[in-house]
């Protein structure tokens, strides 16, 4: 699989961008308007399997039972068998054959709005274009891990659809907004609300006029920027490359479905990311007053308690022996850095978990954990006081200009970096692989 290009290959010129389809309609997969609660379910990837098997209990319909179809099978089933992606194959089907899910029979682009915890959002369900991706105008920020990449090319094979939504983001666009305001006027055509999820609403993009305005807008923009689902893109180029040495005219079809993949993409100005903080098993062998005097050498430390969130980047809050402290970093790092090295989890990193715990491989280190901003500090302060745990570090969430900045040098930001709310669901669209 081929990186970002370098960065004078990212730019397309105006001319480039008019004929290189950034996105485009398609025919989406939806359940019938009574089945819709039925069938909504969180994404794959923030389920245990044990949560999941609860979660489908009395559903027969979930969407998890296609996501993640080992839940049906014994616990002890490896989750990548050959058995976990047939039954994926067989409860697609049945959905189909049921008449629960149901093809449009035209292409369409499909207005979509989660509303979580008072915070709404408002996008478009498009195919994404998977040369757009190969070229770096759909940017990435993170890498991949091929066992998770490889899993979700068996899973969207499996079923023939791209079922896991991608969430992305755009440049604020006032065309794309005019169209949603249009569009939504009526009532949705979808309508679900799932605890802990939100309430998320779907509208199907029928007047041609409007569809033609989408793919304008959209095809004449820079670039299209991932914020959740690196693995879902990355295994859809996987998808792609082999259905293209299968396709003896692929050359000359590169509007085929199956050079698509299924994205939803939000104005920039709508997007939400909450922090993603760490906690860290042990001391590295230190008492807790060294602990803070190696801290010290490095950060400002303020006692806070009660506690209080980081408000500013270069801010961290830690929590060590039942005291909250709030940490500000000595020396900022220069503005010449690389954006990802100007990252504040970068700079936890760089200056506390390396020289101090020796943790220089965040991805693979047992002895680090990453807890989402949604289960707030109360999680934190859970996981050191029970003992699993000795220190916890919360951070100011990052912006979005960084993520942008970060994905437009082609760089990458360090794992477990940014935490989306909300949470797109699965099955209320899904795009078929032809």
């Amino acid at each position: 699989m081929s990186n970002l290009p370098d960065r004078d290959v990212v730019e397309p010129t105006a001319e480039h961008r008019s004929a290189q389809l950034l996105v485009r309609p398609f025919p989406g997969i939806r359940p019938v308007a009574s089945r819709s609660q039925s069938i909504a379910a969180p994404p794959y990837d923030v389920l245990t399997p044990e949560e999941a098997r609860t979660w489908v209990r009395d559903k027969p319909w979930s969407f998890l039972r296609v996501s993640m179809p080992e839940i049906e099978l014994p616990p002890d089933t490896n989750p990548y068998a050959p058995e976990v992606y047939a039954r994926a194959t067989e409860n697609m089907g049945r959905l189909l054959s049921d008449d629960i899910l149901r093809r449009d029979s035209g292409d369409h682009y499909y207005i979509y709005r989660a509303e979580l915890d008072g915070h709404i959002q408002t996008g478009i369900v498009v195919g994404a274009s998977i040369t757009a991706y190969e070229t770096g105008r759909i940017r990435k920020h993170e890498t991949t891990q091929p066992a998770k990449e490889t899993d979700r090319v068996h899973q969207i094979e499996a079923v023939g659809a791209h079922t896991g939504p991608v969430m992305m983001f755009h440049r604020a666009n006032s065309e794309i907004t005019q169209v949603i305001a249009e569009t939504t006027v009526g009532e949705p055509d979808t309508d679900v609300t799932v605890e802990g999820v939100g309430h998320h609403t779907v509208w199907v993009v029928s007047d041609p006029t409007h569809t033609d305005r989408i793919t304008a807008s959209f095809n004449n923009m820079e670039a299209l920027y991932i914020a959740d689902g690196h693995h879902r893109s990355a295994a859809a180029q996987r998808v792609a490359e082999r259905r293209r040495i299968a396709d003896a005219d692929a050359a000359g079809r590169g509007d085929a479905i199956y050079n698509f993949f299924l994205g939803v993409s939000f104005p920039d100005d709508q997007v939400q990311i909450l922090d993603y903080n760490r906690v860290v098993k042990d001391l590295g062998g230190r008492s807790v007053d060294a602990y803070l005097a190696e801290v010290k050498k490095r950060f400002t430390v303020t006692l806070r308690n009660p506690p209080l969130r980081p408000t500013r980047t270069h801010e961290f809050a830690m929590y060590l022996d039942g005291r909250w402290f709030s940490l500000g970093l000595s020396d900022a790092p220069p503005v010449t850095a690389p954006p990802s090295e100007r990252l504040d989890v970068s700079l936890l990193s760089t200056h506390l978990l390396e020289p101090i715990h020796g943790i220089r491989n965040s991805r693979g280190d047992v002895r680090i954990d990453f807890v989402g901003g949604a289960r707030g500090l109360d999680e934190l302060v859970r996981r050191v006081d029970s003992g699993e745990m000795a220190v916890a570090f919360a951070f100011h969430p990052i912006r979005v200009a960084e993520l942008i900045a970060v994905a437009d040098e082609g760089g990458v930001m360090p794992t477990k970096s940014t935490w989306f709310e909300p949470k797109l669901m699965d099955g209320l669209v899904s795009l078929p692989l032809e």
